[in-house]
């Protein structure tokens, strides 16, 4: 085979003569490019370093959260209330999660199965709009979590964080309260110690790939700061003794709810405050109104006959009456600038003792009526009523107590025998410390203290003393509350019952009934107070519906503080106490 020889020097292209200035064109650009690129480069690594170091670390550093573990609730003893336990919070890129593939779809099925989660809402997270960032279920069981990492599906991550356990339930859920999805606190006392109990939250920087997983960390980090434990001064017993029965109670007489409140005499603390309606702290999904409201707190009424011995208390103590005083009651019924109060009988002659024995509205009103209306609100205002408790729990209110100079006649006398002001059940069981105290009114606490409490003065040692066993006369054969006796220790108190206002007017057949009282009488170790809301079994009366509750509450508190019993004869209870009528 030949080849074809070709003269390219005699090409008549190659001949052609070519510009110098187009070679030196083209060396000229491409050396300027390269100056550019350099002058690029040295912008880039030198003199806009910093913009570009911050737009990378947007990209691909994250600064991640390290949750703080919430501090403990713990009650009196140490039992633990409320804590905090780890927990996964599962979160996606929608973007990254290959839905289209059959394997993954299946996948996907098990993770909703796992998180006890429809299908179609999973997908549906997955479907938002943000396709960087899509939380899908947070605080699952720690297990759980486990389950899903083994799933490995593209695009699916989880978080560690905590979540809140409240071993007691509903028993004490308007004590504890509860905590959002954030671990900040909603009600109760995690509302109340929010601060402390949250602690401070560490840091850690990372950089991340695309695919959100972490290539290494970046900088120093710093630890989380766990929260504090507050110990309460409930007693979880206690407590889950009263809510049990007050439970049983309403349930049994049909009510509408009912609250339980019981205090350490000398200390003022709180060993229990129960609600029912309740709900359970840990599973909120069809939470109410009516559940969440911590009644003995928040709801106010006209205290009614539990009022009296304080009435009576300030006419002792300023040495107007003593306990022997007879007072004429006769004929069961007084007229007050038009008005007529009246009893459910005629007592005829009755003596101060006789008057908180039998409840007389009429022998309350005509005490009151030979004192000052200054000293009342005075006196009434030193228990407590009519001020917001100084105490750390969120709710609590101060009630109502008009100025003494607008008091008409009739409102004074009303006022005597618990009308025309109203009080929280709390700030009613608070002030009978006056006469647990020798007199003085101590504060509340939620808190568990060691010290006893520094009490105001209010009354003498002897005018307490005195409105004791009065007290324990009302509770006595005879009285408006024996069905608070108890079996072993001796009990004082006082019941009341009232019509429910609505509005300005007295609704017709509604009523509350309440029992105030402290035991042992002669050295009180505790203070109960039970309400009951419109009772539809049976009496709605305060010595019928809640004075039961009182005495097992009594009963069973004073054997688990280890409080010796100081009567040995079993007390005969009367099956139809006698008790004032609701005005």
């Amino acid at each position: 085979m030949s080849t074809r020889s070709v003269n390219y020097i005699s090409s008549p292209l190659l001949a052609s003569k070519t510009p110098v200035w187009r070679s030196k064109f083209i060396v000229a650009v491409v050396a300027l490019g390269f100056v550019g690129l350099a002058a690029r480069a040295a912008y880039v690594q030198v003199i806009g370093n910093d913009f570009f170091l911050r737009q990378g670390e947007v990209r691909f550093a994250r600064t991640l959260e390290l949750p703080a573990n919430r501090g403990r609730i713990l009650d009196r003893n140490g039992l633990i209330l409320a804590s905090s336990v780890p927990a996964a919070s599962i979160w996606a890129i929608p973007e990254d999660v290959e839905q289209d593939k059959p394997e993954v779809q299946a996948k996907l099925k098990q993770l909703a199965k796992l998180m006890d989660m429809p299908y179609a809402s999973l997908k549906a997270k997955l479907a938002d709009e943000d396709k960087s960032f899509v939380w899908i279920k947070r605080q699952l069981d720690w297990g759980v979590g486990q389950e899903i990492a083994k799933l490995e599906i593209k695009g699916i991550f989880q978080r560690k964080e905590y979540k809140r356990e409240y071993p007691e339930g509903e028993s004490a859920a308007h004590i504890v309260g509860f905590t959002n999805v954030e671990d900040h606190g909603q009600e109760g006392m995690e509302l109340a110690f929010d601060k402390e109990l949250a602690g401070k939250p560490g840091s850690r920087r990372v950089i991340k790939d695309r695919l959100g997983r972490i290539v290494e960390g970046v900088g120093v980090e710093v630890p989380p700061l766990d929260g504090k434990d507050i110990q309460l001064s409930v007693d979880s017993k206690v407590q889950f003794f009263a809510y049990q029965k007050l439970r049983d109670t309403v349930i049994e007489k049909k009510a509408k709810a009912g609250s339980v409140v019981v205090l350490d005499a000398h200390t003022g603390e709180v060993l229990a405050l129960a609600n029912y309606p309740t709900y359970d702290p840990g599973n909120r999904k069809n939470l109410t109104g009516e559940q969440l409201r911590n009644r003995a707190m928040t709801d106010v009424f006209e205290p009614g006959s539990t009022i009296k011995p304080i009435t009576i208390g300030l006419a002792l103590n300023s040495g107007r009456v003593k306990p022997e005083t007879t007072i004429d009651t006769t004929p069961g019924r007084i007229n007050i600038t038009g008005s007529t109060i009246s009893d459910t009988h005629n007592y005829g002659a009755l003596t101060v003792e006789g008057v908180i024995q039998k409840s007389s509205n009429v022998g309350t009103t005509k005490i009151a009526m030979n004192m000052p209306a200054k000293d009342m609100w005075e006196t009434f205002s030193a228990v407590g009523f009519g001020q917001k408790p100084n105490i750390s729990f969120p709710g609590a209110v101060a009630g109502r107590l008009r100025p003494y100079k607008s008091w008409r006649p009739v409102e004074q006398a009303t006022m005597s025998y618990g009308y025309g002001l109203s009080a929280s059940l709390f700030q009613m069981a608070r002030s009978y410390t006056v006469f647990s105290n020798d007199g003085k009114v101590i504060p509340a606490t939620m808190l568990k203290s060691s010290e006893p409490a520094v009490g105001v003065p209010v009354f003498t040692p002897k005018t307490a003393a005195q409105v004791r066993k009065m007290l324990h006369m009302a509770a006595g054969p005879g009285g408006t509350g024996q069905r608070a006796q108890t079996v072993g220790y001796s009990v004082g108190g006082k019941s009341g019952t009232a019509r429910k206002q609505i509005g300005k007017t007295y609704a017709t057949g509604k009523y509350r009934g309440w029992f105030t009282g402290m035991a042992p009488i002669d050295n009180p170790r505790i203070i109960v107070a039970v309400m009951i809301d419109e009772p539809t079994v049976g009496s709605a009366y305060g010595g019928i519906s809640a004075a039961p509750v009182f005495s097992e509450v009594v009963q069973q508190t004073l054997r688990m503080m280890g409080v010796p019993p100081d009567m040995a004869v079993r007390p005969q209870i009367v099956a139809d106490p006698v008790e004032e009528l609701p005005l």
